[in-house]
């Protein structure tokens, strides 16, 4: 993620592109959304969520821009290279020949174009996958660099901190719930009884204990995803959502629902934000899923057409659920909602299977973001030409990956609030603030290298500089709404 240029891998169609992007971005901020849905109310809940797909759009396209420009920055500077190595070896030019050769202006000021209409290539063409860490160290300053790898640490503690707080919540429930199908949808206290003097909450850490010891260890290793890891989890996935989405809508049109959701809550609003944010949340792994795709001619419906299809999923899933259970009797973790309530599922494995499904798939999240988290925290202080000592490599950085968002699950499993607070603050800044910034500064970097004339063909259907200063406007904005509803609440409390 904070690494630069890397191979592109296999190439794969725009539709397969569409799939893994919907699969990157549907995660586990879709689980925690229906309990966001109800506290603010629906009619609140459907614009805010469909502006913020919008938004989130927006500066998707906005990425994609810089990555053509990062890769026009790259291709140019590596055939500007050519050109002056060639220099001493050829004098002799035809009339017609544009072709400069063997200047002394430094490389950014020199124009592009007449180098364009000799090799006849479209400098623009997204070949290379350049990581966002990478866009910023072109675009940015010492200090915007800075600044994007410390919201993007933070970013992924949250990541970290919500993954440790999820697997334990569901594993507590399922181990601790009641699945007899008589008690039907019950609101359990963390104080009350799981196995005799064990209470929920100290189940709850012990699952945190042993997630712990199982999966910190590879913080200190490198992991990687495998091509089948990924299919069977994209699978589980799809077969848990849509399952929950049917069974909802059964039970609605049986006319057994105990949904009476409210209105409109201005409350709930700024946490629906933040979940929302994190819910949208793919900029950071764009380049690697943009690249490959063959076909980039039309990347801007591409993508228009991935967030109409999400927007809709969520809207969905959050809807039929609000509808269908009490609102104050929904969970954090909306699958739990089906775990112990056999008037919307009566089959022991389907609900056990929906009960631990975000174990398995957060299970196999963990370990990646956990190393990405690390490698990110080894760029921020990397010292050019130097290497770390043995016991910072090896253990210092792996254990201020790993500690830090053990400690924030052990203190509380309320991952509605996690979820929130991680999209309203570093969310907004890796979904809104960057991007805009990367836009801006490649368009500024470019500018005296490719001229004026010269059109970026993946250029954002947003291309005019009011819709970049109207996302960190709009960021802005929320930073301060968020902030001030924290404040408010905590000094009524």
């Amino acid at each position: 993620m904070a690494g630069g240029i890397t191979e592109t891998g296999e190439p794969y169609s725009p539709f397969v592109g569409l799939v893994y992007m919907f699969n990157l971005i549907v995660g586990t901020g879709a689980l925690t959304m229906p309990k966001a849905f109800a506290a603010a109310g629906w009619v609140v809940s459907v614009p805010l969520i469909t502006f913020l797909a919008f938004m989130s759009f927006m500066t998707t396209t906005f990425v994609i821009e810089a990555m053509a420009a990062a890769n026009a920055q790259l291709r140019w500077k590596r055939r500007e290279q050519e050109e002056i190595n060639d220099s001493d070896s050829c004098s002799d030019y035809s009339d017609d020949e544009v072709v400069i050769r063997g200047r002394s202006e430094p490389v950014e000021t020199r124009p592009i174009l007449s180098v364009q209409r000799a090799a006849n290539i479209d400098h623009f063409d997204i070949v290379e996958r350049v990581e966002m860490g990478q866009m910023a160290s072109m675009f940015f300053n010492k200090v915007g660099v800075n600044m994007f790898y410390i919201c993007l640490i933070v970013y992924l503690y949250g990541d970290l901190a919500i993954y440790a707080a999820a697997v334990p919540v569901s594993l507590m429930e399922v181990a601790c719930g009641n699945h007899s199908c008589s008690a039907g949808s019950v609101k359990y206290n963390d104080t009350e009884s799981c196995w005799g003097p064990v209470r929920r909450k100290d189940a709850y850490r012990v699952f945190l204990v042993t997630f712990t010891l199982l999966l910190g260890p590879f913080t200190f290793f490198n992991a990687q995803k495998t091509k089948y890891l990924q299919i069977l989890t994209s699978l589980m996935r799809w077969i848990a959502f849509t399952m929950m989405i049917i069974l909802a809508l059964i039970r609605i049109g049986k006319g057994h629902s105990e949904g009476h959701p409210s209105v409109a809550q201005i409350s709930g609003v700024p946490n629906l934000f933040g979940v929302c944010v994190y819910s949208f949340m793919c900029q950071h792994s764009l380049p690697s899923l943009v690249t490959p795709i063959s076909n980039k001619q039309r990347m801007s419906a591409l993508v228009m057409a991935d967030y109409i299809l999400i927007l809709c999923f969520y809207s969905l899933l959050s809807l039929t659920a609000i509808f269908c259970f009490d609102s104050s009797l929904l969970r954090d973790m909306y699958t739990l909602n089906f775990t112990d309530n056999c008037d919307v599922l009566s089959i022991p494995v389907l609900r056990y299977f929906l009960g631990l499904f975000p174990v398995f798939t957060i299970s196999t999240n963990f370990p990646i973001i956990a190393v990405t988290l690390r490698n990110n925290w080894k760029t921020l202080f990397h010292r050019d030409g130097g290497t770390y000592p043995w016991v910072v490599d090896r253990i210092v950085f792996p254990l201020i990956t790993l500690v830090p968002p053990i400690i924030v699950a052990f203190c509380t499993h309320d991952l509605e609030s996690l979820v929130g607070i991680t999209g309203a603050y570093a969310g907004t800044g890796i979904q809104y603030i960057i991007p805009a910034f990367l836009v801006y500064f490649s368009r500024r970097h470019l500018e005296p290298v490719l001229g004026r004339d010269a059109v970026n063909k993946h250029r954002s259907p947003f291309h005019h500089t009011f819709w970049v200063w109207f996302v960190i406007l709009w960021a802005t904005f929320c930073l301060m709404f968020v902030t001030a509803n924290i404040v408010l609440t905590d000094a009524k409390n």
